[in-house]
């Protein structure tokens, strides 16, 4: 069976380290607000196809270094060569986009963004491909993607981002490309809490660690049906969990937590 050493791995466009059972994942361009290039698309994509396959990593996080969180694609070194794409080479490119949110939704483990200035055009849709998000007062949160001529539907954001927030205000931020303040975005629901800047990205991996401490095994079940069921009926979803329910009751962490809590005791899980 194929395995994926996630503590092993050498990220070359960005940071990546590993501590326990965390990853966090930093953008790190901050002279220019942490941009994507093509580059870093392809890593991202490549990287969390792989987490599939890794057994030591149960949490993710992804910030920002430098006091943001990413400025979306950049400017010189992904704009403008787009212009001069044919369209083969223009759908090649937006396919790759879409499959780094794929491959974010598809991993098993949880992702927690930490997000802390601007978190633009591209950036959103990291930070929508997250399972959580933990925000600061002080951010900007924009889909700017209307702002240089394009339709908001990119990397899944007709999608996600009306399930965040609800239709009609993922609707107005799509059409307009304005930004929402961090009030604004934690009372739409885009942010799980807010916090200080010099907290925020503590805060997140604490929840991680927390998270990666517990049935992790039910954790990737739980992010796999969240996935599968949005496009699936009442009936269709109530069957599907009780398989999936099912399956982990014959895991040895369900078992550990029923000793546990029958000699109350704090359950230990191992995640399988």
């Amino acid at each position: 069976m194929r395995e994926f050493k996630a503590a092993e791995y050498k990220a070359k466009h960005f940071d990546w380290k590993v501590d326990g059972k965390v990853a966090t994942l930093t953008l790190n361009r901050p002279d220019r607000k942490n941009p994507l290039t093509f580059d870093s698309y392809g890593e991202l994509r490549d990287l969390f196809q792989d987490m599939v396959y890794a057994t030591d990593v149960k949490a993710v996080v992804i910030s920002g270094a430098g006091g943001n969180f990413c400025s979306g694609g950049d400017v010189h070194e992904i704009i403008g060569p787009l212009t001069k794409m044919d369209m083969p080479g223009l759908l090649e490119f937006t396919r790759m986009t879409g499959d780094a949110v794929k491959a974010m939704r598809m991993a098993p483990q949880p992702i927690i963004a930490a997000i802390d200035g601007v978190c633009a055009g591209a950036g959103t849709m990291l930070a929508c491909a997250s399972d959580i998000r933990l925000g600061t007062a002080r951010s900007k949160v924009a889909f700017l993607f209307v702002r240089v001529g394009l339709a908001g539907a990119d990397m899944g954001a007709c999608t996600l981002l009306p399930r965040l927030i609800g239709l009609s205000r993922a609707a107005e931020l799509l059409y307009t490309g304005r930004a929402m303040s961090g009030e604004e975005a934690d009372r739409y629901g885009f942010y799980n809490s807010l916090h200080d800047p010099e907290e925020v990205l503590a805060t997140a991996t604490k929840l991680a660690h927390s998270l990666a401490d517990g049935p992790t095994f039910g954790h990737a079940m739980t992010k796999k049906m969240l996935w599968q069921e949005w496009n699936a009926g009442l009936g269709e979803c109530i069957e599907a969990e009780a398989q999936a329910q099912s399956i982990c009751m014959q895991t040895k962490d369900f078992e550990r937590a029923y000793h546990a809590f029958a000699n109350k005791q704090t359950p230990k899980f191992e995640g399988n």
